[in-house]
C-alpha cells in the first residue's frame, strides 16, 4: 500500500499510508517508537488497520447503522501536500465522498487530515467541510494507539473528576482516582469514553512520559482489548493487550451538527516530554 515518510529536519519521522489517512509510526527526534501497530495487522483493500492511529468517522465505533468506526480508516485517501520546512515536516491527505461513501451515508463532506512531525511532538488534525446542501451530523475519533512497555506498570494521569461511560458495564460513572493504573484496579479491560476533557492528559512508565492534549475533540476514549478480548482479534498477538494502550480524541457525546457550506476541525496533540 502506498505511504509517505516524513522527516524533520531534527530527525523526527512518521509514516503514513494513504489506506485510510493511517498514521503508522511515529519516532520523536532521538527517540523510539511510540505508536503500537501490530504485527499482524492486515495491510488489505477494504480493512482496517490494526494499530497507529486509524481515523474514525463518520460514526464512533458501533453507535450507530454504519459499520463500526464508519469508513474512512477502509477507503484510500489522496494526497494533498508533502512538504518538509525549517524545522517541521508536513502532509496533508483528503477524502471526499463519491459513491461508495454515499450507499452507506447520503452526504456531501470532504476530511482533510494533516499529519506534522516536529523535534519531540507529533500533531493531527482532522477537518470535516459538509459540502452538500443541508445540515448533517457525525461522531468521529482519532483511534491512537500508544506503545507502552507493559500495560501493568504504566499510568495515564489526568483523568481525575471526569465522568465517563464504561462500554463494557454500559454504565456512567465518575473517575475518582488521578491515575488510571490498570494492574493495580485488577482491570482486565478497558473501553471507556470521557466525557468534557479540557486538560492534558500523561501516560506515564519507567523512563517516559507522553503528554496528550486535544482541541475540538470534547472526548477522550481509553482502550485496551485486556487478555480475553486480545486473543479473539486475528490482527494482534495474543499478549499485544500488554504493549499497547488507546488514549484517543474524540467526539461522541454530543455529536457534530454541522450546517451546509460549514467546516469543523477536531486536533490531538502528542508530546514526548
Amino acid at each position: 500500500m502506498s505511504r509517505l515518510e516524513l522527516t524533520s529536519p531534527d530527525g523526527a519521522c512518521a509514516s503514513v499510508s494513504l489506506h485510510g489517512g493511517h498514521i503508522l509510526s511515529w519516532r520523536p527526534a532521538g527517540a523510539e517508537e511510540q505508536l503500537y501497530l501490530s504485527p499482524r495487522s492486515e495491510f488489505t483493500p477494504g480493512k482496517a488497520i490494526r494499530g497507529g492511529v486509524p481515523v474514525c468517522f463518520p460514526q464512533f465505533a458501533e453507535r450507530g447503522p454504519l459499520p463500526k468506526h464508519g469508513f474512512a480508516r477502509t477507503l484510500a485517501w489522496e494526497l494533498v501536500s508533502q512538504e518538509q520546512g525549517a524545522d517541521d515536516a508536513l502532509a496533508v491527505l483528503r477524502l471526499r465522498d463519491g459513491e461508495q461513501t454515499r450507499r452507506l451515508w447520503p452526504h456531501g463532506f470532504e476530511l482533510e487530515l494533516s499529519v506534522r512531525v516536529s523535534g519531540r511532538s507529533l500533531d493531527v488534525e482532522l477537518a470535516c467541510e459538509n459540502r452538500g446542501g443541508e445540515a448533517f451530523s457525525f461522531t468521529a475519533a482519532l483511534h491512537t494507539y500508544l506503545r507502552v512497555a507493559d500495560l501493568d506498570a504504566t499510568s495515564l494521569e489526568g483523568l481525575n473528576g471526569l465522568r465517563y461511560f464504561d462500554s463494557i458495564l454500559q454504565r456512567e460513572a465518575t473517575e475518582r482516582i488521578s491515575l488510571l493504573l490498570p494492574g493495580e484496579k485488577g482491570v482486565l479491560d478497558l473501553d471507556r469514553i470521557y466525557f468534557g476533557v479540557d486538560r492534558e492528559l500523561v501516560l506515564a512508565e519507567e523512563g517516559r512520559r507522553l503528554a496528550i492534549t486535544q482541541q475540538g475533540f470534547e472526548d477522550a476514549v481509553v482502550w485496551n482489548p485486556g487478555p480475553e478480548r486480545c486473543a479473539k482479534l486475528a490482527d494482534m498477538p495474543p499478549d499485544g493487550w500488554r504493549r499497547m494502550l488507546c488514549v484517543e480524541a474524540a467526539v461522541v457525546g454530543h455529536p457534530v451538527e454541522l450546517p451546509a457550506g460549514e467546516t469543523w476541525v477536531g486536533r490531538q496533540s502528542l508530546a514526548l516530554l
